[in-house]
């Protein structure tokens, strides 16, 4: 059992309850920054966001994108690189000493047309020991295992999973969201997708405006 954060659930037992919830990740041709249009300065970012231990780490300065795995203890391996403005696991978030706000907008065009950055409290990180699920293999029994971690609980709202009910129920917000980085630039960013072409869970799909300027 990994010696990380653990939580029990009341969860029915129903054989073949949970079929297809659990999706294994199928191969995808191209990751990354997959479309990127410097003269708007604007793009989208394909990611594999399927692993439970695994964050993917960006930065929009330099189109890269870097992942790092979450260890038995609880600690990422591997050596996270400089200057990242947005890390994702599974549907969580965090930034790299940023703050995000929703906006009122669904379209990265209505939000560029207002011709200014929303006013309003921009959400920091906050410390979590429940929240970055690490290990679902004991679901059944009720068990779920999480990792330590920072998160940012405003831009993860672009995707809510409400287990609830089973199968889970997935919905996007929709919105845009506006990341101010460490360094004082702002992104706009809306999630428009969490699956791939075979209905896949976990294949995030993030257009995005960098830097924002008006």
């Amino acid at each position: 059992m990994l010696p990380v954060g653990a939580a029990m659930l009341s969860l029915p037992s129903c054989n073949g309850l949970f079929e297809g919830i659990y999706d294994e990740p199928l191969a995808d041709t191209e990751f990354g920054f997959t479309k990127v249009d410097q003269a708007k300065s604007s793009g989208t970012i394909y990611i594999d966001a399927t692993s439970y231990t695994k964050w993917t780490y960006i930065d929009f300065e330099t189109f890269s994108i870097d992942t790092t795995v979450i260890a038995e203890d609880g600690t990422e391996t591997g050596e996270v690189m400089e200057g990242w403005d947005l890390a994702v696991h599974r549907y969580d978030t965090k930034t790299n000493g940023g703050a995000v706000i929703e906006t009122e907008f669904t379209s990265l065009d209505e939000f560029l047309a207002s011709g200014r950055l929303p006013d309003g409290e921009y959400v920091e990180d906050v410390w979590t020991e429940d929240r970055i699920t690490v290990d679902m293999s004991q679901m059944m029994d009720g068990i779920i295992l999480y990792a330590p971690s920072w998160y940012n609980p405003e831009l993860s709202k672009w995707l809510n999973v409400d287990t609830s009910t089973m199968p889970p129920v997935y919905t996007m917000s929709g919105k845009v969201y506006v990341l101010m980085t460490q360094d004082g630039k702002a992104a706009a960013l809306q999630l428009t997708n969490y699956m791939n072409d075979s209905k896949v869970k976990g294949f995030m799909t993030i257009d995005y405006v960098y830097p924002v300027e008006f």
